[in-house]
């Protein structure tokens, strides 16, 4: 499928704060905090101002105080009094995770033992050139070199992009796209340097290393190569951070003069562009989370004649790759597991099934190579990958893996008439390792896995995979890892994402190992509103069944501490963005339950959110969740369970929370609302803190070691609300 291939090389890719006193502002002043001097440790959370605000929808009034948090000049944020509300709750923060810089520090160091820090990546081929990338021993961010297939060893690479140099001096940066051109001469990558997502593309003569007079500003696509590499297709970000548009960049020209090749009137639909298996056709795509359209034109002449395969029918998704005049195409249109059709160049929208879709195959994602193609998808919730012929698509040859839990699928193949397939694979208790199969032999080889540096013994641990049963009868999986050595009913974390058909893998993670070597349990919950049982077990998670995500993971942990892996109290959760959403609901509902809680960048304020529809995201997710501007009933269900609308006076756990404030995402106000209204309504006195990265987004501070140490803070809150810091006390 086209997004599995695009014809182009993809690399793999603090703020002192002011402190504040606390102070419960008079309702009726428009400023809402008092100063203390600027050495000053606060000794008290700040309480936000609540100001008179409401609003009206299908004859329901919502009084909601802390709107006044949501800087209407956004995605500008200048409003000092919110600035001084988020700068204040940064305070508390820092006063509150001061005695516990030692456990983070701690946590942080041993974490970094665990990582390679001069790690890179296994070489690959694409053209004449194999290329890979680099950490130096302390660096931040990666090199990317390459050089000429048959080179002797000793030959010096030629250092494509140093990510290090570019973020030099940067609070925050991300290479985005990076795509080499078919000739191997042009480089061409986007950056961004503040977390909002709008990428800047540049492009580099690899002959000359000079940087090309083009600039592309305010990206939010892939960048594909086409014309005989004197032309890139990517989409621009509109004023909304929707990409609407697939535009041709002519290389040399002003981008002023860039020519649209296709633009999109819905606004709740995203474009994306790429090329074929073969690199001879641009395919173009439109959709949203349940509607697919696709386009195709000879990349040779991309603003030749586009021929629509098939229009747009709702709740009908489709993909599609092209080799030697056939379309293959991966649709729901007869089956909800998806099936794979094929069609002639000719007549694109006359589909003729190739692989039936199947109630035990979930079929997820296809590659075409010359001479065999490759299905991937889960069958029980594990991953397949399976080659299959072209004159006999229905015969299987599955690649096998020991394992009973694992996560495993095809790595980066650029090259149309691969031989041996690169692909990833790791478990709970497996690290990260990168094999080749032979296709001729049907042979894996392990190329490389993941070295941890200080140590790790796999045979110390245990995973299991589980089912627990929902309160509607249903059976859930777990997937758990832990020490063999490790007292039952201890304390255990719980994770899950839940939402837009993601299945959180059964994968391995070093810094996971400083919660599991302290006596937890650590488990996955692959709740619905994740795919991870099949495309139903994702509609079952959305729309007017959203609450069957929230009430599996409560659910889950409680049938965890039935089984004695844990005990009431002793459960500490974590869940990001959409997962973060999950955290708000769960506290919402079975407070007692937890012991901890950390909700990073959480999507709290749903209602208002799907409210408005001058939000970057909004149109698009009203598919996922409903629209309540025009949906009474959807209007009604959301508010039932937004987290932010349903906080109540009663006992919550201790609870971390982060933001962004450059984020385009999760709005950093959602956040900041949610904790403003938890500090007033709540009963207990259990803590409660809020991180905003102030020159950062969705995915936190940028840097591997930047990062890493975010994730100890966050272990190291976890570890001082279970009363398990005792081992840096003595020292």
């Amino acid at each position: 499928m086209t997004s599995s291939r695009i014809a182009q090389l993809t690399f793999a890719a603090s703020l002192a704060m002011i402190p504040w006193s606390a102070a419960q502002a008079d309702n009726h002043k428009d400023n809402t905090s008092v100063t203390t001097p600027a050495d000053a440790v606060p000794s008290a959370p700040p309480i936000a101002e609540k100001r008179e605000h409401s609003y009206t929808h299908h004859g329901i009034t919502i009084s909601d105080p802390y709107d006044w948090l949501y800087d209407k000049s956004y995605p500008t944020v200048d409003d000092e009094d919110v600035l001084d509300y988020v700068k204040a709750e940064n305070a508390w923060f820092e006063a509150q995770m001061g005695p516990q810089k030692a456990m983070t520090e701690a946590l942080f160091t041993e974490m970094r033992a665990r990582i390679k820090e001069d790690e890179s990546t296994v070489p690959q081929r694409r053209g004449e050139f194999l290329y890979w990338a680099e950490f130096e021993e302390g660096s931040q961010y990666r090199k990317h070199y390459r050089k000429p297939v048959g080179a002797p060893e000793s030959a010096e690479p030629q250092l494509m992009l140093d990510e290090n140099e570019l973020a030099e001096g940067l609070e925050y940066f991300r290479l985005g796209a990076a795509s080499v051109s078919k000739n191997g001469r042009y480089l061409a990558y986007s950056t961004d340097t503040n977390g909002s997502e709008r990428y800047t593309a540049r492009i580099k003569d690899l002959e000359t290393g000079e940087l090309l007079p083009d600039e592309i500003p305010n990206l939010r696509s892939s960048l594909t190569w086409v014309a005989n590499d004197t032309a890139l297709v990517y989409g621009p970000s509109s004023e909304n951070w929707r990409t609407l548009e697939a535009k041709l960049h002519v290389i040399g020209t002003p981008v002023e003069d860039d020519v649209v090749l296709y633009k999109e009137d819905d606004e709740s639909f995203g474009v994306g562009a790429g090329l074929s298996a073969q690199e001879d056709w641009l395919i173009i795509s439109t959709g949203d989370n349940e509607t697919s359209e696709v386009r195709f034109v000879s990349a040779a002449d991309p603003t030749g004649e586009q021929v629509l395969v098939k229009p747009r029918q709702k709740g009908v998704e489709y993909g599609v790759d092209i080799r030697d005049g056939e379309l293959f195409v991966w649709t729901n249109d007869e089956h909800i597991n998806f099936r794979l059709a094929k069609a002639p160049v000719e007549s694109p929208g006359d589909w003729q099934t190739v692989i039936a879709g199947s109630n035990e195959f979930y079929l997820t994602d296809f590659e075409l190579f010359k001479d065999f193609f490759v299905t991937e998808g889960r069958l029980n919730g594990l991953d397949q990958i399976q080659l299959r012929q072209y004159d006999a698509p229905l015969d299987i040859t599955p690649i096998t893996f020991p394992e009973a839990s694992y996560s495993a699928g095809l790595s980066n193949n650029p090259e149309y008439n691969q031989t041996r397939l690169r692909l990833g694979y790791e478990s709970m208790v497996t690290p990260d390792s990168v094999y080749d199969y032979d296709v001729a032999s049907a042979s894996l080889e392990l190329l490389k896995q993941q070295e941890i540096p200080s140590g790790y013994d796999a045979s110390l641990y245990t995973t299991e995979r589980l089912e627990i049963e929902a309160r509607d009868g249903t059976m859930v999986p777990v997937s758990v890892v832990m020490r063999k050595d490790r007292e039952a009913g201890g304390p255990l974390h719980l994770y899950a994402y839940g939402a837009y058909g993601y299945a959180v893998p059964p994968g391995f993670s070093t810094t996971r190992l400083s919660l599991v070597d302290r006596g937890f349990a650590y488990a996955i919950a692959h709740i619905r509103g994740g795919d991870d049982l099949g495309r139903r077990w994702y509609l079952q998670g959305k729309l007017n069944e959203r609450t069957n995500t929230f009430n599996d993971f409560v659910d889950v942990g409680r049938g965890l501490i039935a089984k004695g892996y844990t005990a009431e109290g002793k459960v500490t959760a974590s869940g990001g963005s959409a997962g973060g959403e999950l955290m708000g609901a769960i506290v919402n509902q079975d407070p007692s339950q937890y012991g901890a809680i950390v909700a990073h960048v959480p999507f709290v304020d749903v209602l208002n959110t799907m409210l408005n529809a001058e939000l970057p995201l909004t149109p698009g997710e009203w598919q996922e969740w409903g629209n309540p501007i025009e949906d009474k009933q959807a209007f009604a269900y959301i508010l039932s369970y937004s987290p932010y609308d349903q906080v109540r006076a009663q006992d919550y756990p201790p609870m971390l929370v982060t933001a962004g404030l450059n984020d385009p995402r999760v709005t950093y106000w959602e956040p900041a609302k949610w904790v403003a209204k938890l500090r007033d309504v709540k009963t207990d006195d259990n803590v409660l803190l809020m991180k905003t990265n102030m020159g950062a987004g969705h995915g936190g501070k940028s840097g591997r070691w930047n990062s890493l140490y975010e994730t100890a803070e966050e272990y190291s809150f976890i570890l001082w609300q279970m009363g398990m810091t005792e081992e840096q006390d003595g020292e």
